[in-house]
């Protein structure tokens, strides 16, 4: 083994950032996690660059906003730009699971990579641009097992899935559960392999995404959990945008991920969906167990940076909505944890940091030079308490989309008080105190008493904007410095 660290990226996808116990979410059994979190670097302030998966993902393996990417929509396809520095510099990089590169089977850097995709997906070309048949895919048709989708489990019970809400219980063999599948191949193939060069290996969870789909047992587990859920009012939704309406009218009219939505979801019907999509998490809690115990029994957390996070969260009937495509906090911000045995002083930080931020972090501990290009910003500053913040402000972009097509574009800018979202050449917007209201249950975009803070912060996006657009793209490859002692 060099002197480089073994870095551990851990992602999982639709993650909301109150689904970890010792992070206050009492609700929530997740062992791992916490041991992670009290040993380790949590920061409690994480947010998406944007809240959907690849926008998000390309700005976390590119170190840019989207905007300087490209990237707004699931559909556009990417590659990542910092793992081939990795290889270069010595690294074995590997992917097992969900990274989400478009074209699905791209190396995207990476000497060797495993993927699995969504759970509920398309397989047919002539149904959908993107279908591939994954890892998963093939390991279900050894068995002779057809997998669970929107199609099978509405065939078998129509009325059954409409009241589902996308929470249906695995009823295969547990270990062809997408998630339970990952976490296996991790352990297998950190256990077959025998390379001594430093190791890069980046695991991507399917889940918590929907449907939420937990094993029984697990289920089980949160029986009688009482599991915070929203109460939704009729002046919050009358406050919220047009294009909101038109986002929540979508997902009722259609089926994404096995999820019929409703427009008047009862507290059972949250109630359940949570229980159903906590049991998920601690699913891979128990995973990310497993693998860990491989990696400390095979030497590698000796000299190892380990990272937790995901790609964006989930509303769960928040604001009247289901899933993303939102800038609420609930879609927006992320659990975000770094840990090692010898390398990271426990300590949790409210700073305001962005995913991508992960991509500088990783390359100083690997020994090599960010791209000035780059507009994510190292952890490290904070991590060895040299300051306490590293940015005044994040940010976060969405394009329409084929699920999104209320909006042409919106941006959200937060601070540690204010929240503003903007809505391209449209007269509606979202502004909320969240010092006062934590929650953002009242738009102050209409109010009188808001309106000279409201014009000035969006004078700040659309400065931010223009900026963004002069801004060089020009990609300068990482140069070797000495690598960061973890």
């Amino acid at each position: 083994m060099t002197g480089k660290p073994n870095i551990i990226l851990i992602i999982t996808d639709q993650q909301r950032v109150d689904t970890i116990n010792a992070l206050g979410a009492p609700w929530m059994k997740t062992p791992v996690l916490d041991k992670l979190a009290r040993e380790g670097a949590a920061f409690t302030n994480c947010y998406v660059t944007s809240p959907v998966c690849v926008g998000s993902r390309a700005s976390l393996f590119m170190g840019q906003y989207p905007h300087a990417t490209g990237v707004f929509t699931n559909f556009h396809p990417w590659e990542p730009t910092w793992v081939k520095s990795l290889a270069d510099a010595g690294y074995h990089c590997v992917n097992i699971g969900k990274m989400h590169i478009n074209p699905y089977d791209a190396k995207g850097g990476f000497h060797q990579r495993f993927f699995v995709e969504n759970k509920d997906r398309p397989l047919f070309l002539d149904e959908h641009p993107r279908a591939l048949y994954d890892e998963w895919d093939k390991a279900l048709h050894a068995r002779k097992l057809e997998k669970p989708s929107r199609y099978t489990r509405h065939a078998a019970d129509p009325e059954g899935y409409q009241r589902a809400l996308g929470a249906f219980p695995w009823h295969l063999d547990e270990d062809m559960h997408s998630d339970m599948f990952i976490g296996d191949h991790a352990v297998w193939w950190l256990k077959e392999r025998r390379s001594e060069a430093p190791l890069f290996l980046q695991i991507g969870f399917p889940g918590p995404h929907p449907p939420y789909d937990p094993l029984p047992r697990y289920l089980e587990m949160y029986q009688d959990v009482d599991i915070p859920v929203p109460e939704v009012t009729a002046e919050e939704l009358a406050a919220q945008p047009r294009s909101q309406g038109q986002l929540r009218n979508n997902m009722i009219r259609n089926n994404y991920d096995s999820v019929s939505w409703t427009d008047q979801p009862s507290r059972e019907d949250l109630l359940r969906i949570r229980r159903h999509y906590a049991a998920n998490v601690t699913m891979i809690d128990d995973k990310v167990g497993e693998i860990l115990k491989t990696l400390d029994e095979k030497g590698y957390l000796d000299n190892a940076l380990v990272i937790f996070t995901s790609d964006h969260g989930d509303a769960l009937g928040d604001h009247g909505h289901i899933q993303k495509w939102t800038m609420y906090d609930s879609s927006v911000k992320v659990p975000l944890i770094l840990w090692s045995k010898n390398g990271v002083v426990p300590r949790s930080s409210p700073a305001l940091v962005q995913l991508m931020d992960v991509a500088p972090t990783i390359l100083e501990a690997a020994g090599l030079t960010p791209p000035k290009a780059f507009e994510a910003k190292s952890l490290w500053p904070i991590l060895n308490g040299d300051v306490t913040d590293i940015r005044q402000e994040v940010w976060s972009e969405l394009a329409r989309d084929h699920i999104q097509t209320g909006a042409e574009y919106m941006v959200m800018r937060r601070d540690t008080k204010w929240k503003v979202v903007y809505y391209l050449g449209e007269d509606q917007g979202e502004l909320y105190d969240l010092e006062s209201d934590p929650g953002e249950l009242r738009n102050l975009w209409t109010s009188p008493d808001h309106r000279d803070l409201r014009d000035s912060l969006v004078h700040e996006v659309l400065v931010w904007q223009l900026r963004g657009a002069i801004a060089s793209r020009q990609q300068v490859t990482p140069k070797p410095q000495q690598p960061m002692l973890i």
